[in-house]
């Protein structure tokens, strides 16, 4: 593909029938597929090929679609704009010489370019809206517990979701129909039918997200948190607050609210997820998992030999910066810290939305940005995610709609963010705009 969407452009076919026959779904590289190589965006799992489909590639394959390939991301899930692939970068088709977003670059830019009908990604700090926001396609974020991870590879797993990614609101609701419900292979997921739809005749669950994409919006109230325009790109809060307008023009109306706590939610974040990481990857030393570092008779050679050659830099910065949060002296001074920093998060998110239906911000703070801007300065890259992170940290579910573009001819998304298992509010809200 033009554009450097896929990483393996392997066929894997569906089930003849079912509500997605007919139609193609990338799945990011860091979905396991049996039989067909996963790579996570990494040389350390550049010849991996699993011997299992993940839950929610079952779910697909079961639904009837097929999958065209596996499409590029950031190395392990890290980066913001599907720079650091070991496989290379992907182009923006929304938006040339720009990134596509990440890590779920790869994604987004074949539903863009018309490669795939839908797209899979995996959201751990924003990593589903902000290329669906960057391409000018719609991201969901679910909300934690929704979707299986059963078969993702782990990047921090307290944080990530697998969510979709489509041309349209109603489009992204019916992939998430298909994708959502409890799995036996993962404890974290959890049947949500008491919030959301009831039990259809095969025993799965019938949640009717799409049915919510009916644009209706009347007696709805938004929350504006002030906190997450701050500092955002003007002509980024110039589109946001035209989306409001036409919200409100639908029936909806506004308020300001306050979010105090997500002045430390990028840091608090990053201390997270980085020790997640640090964790996660330990197992790929090139015994157990990964690429061989080949035993030259000292094992601690081989293993820094196996991870030297097998991690690119970003995966390597975030393994470091994650094992020294975790270590001894350090634990109470940051890892702890940044746990209490998510509480009060979860705790301003839970006030905000007892008096709001959901809460809107930009999805992402800046237009897309050039090849190569920020990956030579890693703090920029970790900044911009200022407006998503704060939403995996409180675990609710989010969608990233195209809301215009700046005067550059560049797409800018708006998030709608919304309490716990209320995807069908946030889609309804986002149907209104997309």
């Amino acid at each position: 593909m033009s554009n450097n969407a896929y990483i393996t452009e392997e066929t894997i076919e569906g089930a003849d029938d079912g509500p997605l026959a007919g139609r193609t779904v990338a799945v990011k590289d860091n979905i396991s597929t049996e039989g067909v190589r996963t790579t996570a965006g990494s040389a350390m799992l550049e010849d991996y090929v699993p011997p299992y489909d993940a839950t929610v590639v079952e779910r697909l394959k079961a639904a009837g679609a097929t999958i065209p390939g596996k499409a590029n991301m950031d190395e392990f899930g890290m980066g913001t704009t599907t720079e650091t692939s070991n496989f290379g970068p992907t182009e923006n088709p929304a938006a040339e010489g720009h990134v596509p977003g990440g890590s779920s670059g790869g994604s987004a830019a074949a539903v863009a370019a018309g490669e795939a009908d839908l797209a899979l990604g995996s959201d751990t700090g924003g990593s589903v809206r902000c290329p669906a926001a960057f391409c000018g396609v719609v991201g969901i974020k679910p909300t934690y517990g929704l979707v299986s991870r059963y078969g993702l590879i782990a990047y921090a797993n307290s944080l990530e979701q697998i969510g979709p990614i489509a041309p349209t609101v109603e489009d992204a609701a019916e992939l998430l129909e298909v994708i959502a419900g409890p799995d036996p292979h993962d404890a974290t997921t959890r049947d949500a039918t008491d919030e959301i739809g009831g039990p259809d005749p095969d025993g799965r669950r019938d949640y009717a997200f799409a049915d919510a994409a009916d644009g209706d919006v009347e007696g709805l109230e938004i929350g504006i948190p002030t906190e997450l325009l701050d500092g955002a790109d003007e002509a980024v809060v110039e589109t946001f607050w035209d989306a409001i307008d036409e919200l409100e023009a639908k029936g909806a109306s506004y308020h300001e609210v306050d979010l105090p706590s997500v002045e430390h939610a990028v840091e608090a974040y990053y201390v997270i997820a980085m020790s997640e990481a640090s964790s996660n990857l330990a197992r790929f030393d090139g015994v157990r998992y990964g690429r061989s570092g080949g035993y030259d008779g000292n094992w601690n050679e081989t293993f820094a030999t196996a991870r030297e050659d097998g991690f690119g830099e970003e995966v390597k910065r975030r393994i470091l910066l994650g094992t020294y949060a975790l270590s001894a002296g350090y634990h109470d001074k940051y890892y702890k810290k940044a746990q209490d920093a998510r509480a009060w998060v979860k705790e301003d998110f839970d006030s905000a939305l007892s008096e709001a239906d959901v809460l809107a911000s930009p999805t992402m703070p800046v237009p897309p940005m050039e090849r190569g801007e920020s990956l030579d300065d890693p703090l920029k890259m970790y900044l911009a995610d200022a407006n998503t992170t704060p939403v995996n940290l409180a675990n609710l579910p989010a969608i990233s709609v195209p809301a215009g573009e700046t005067d550059d001819g560049l797409p800018v998304g708006v998030q709608v963010i919304g309490p716990a298992f209320g995807e069908r509010t946030i889609i309804r809200a986002g149907s209104a705009l997309a």
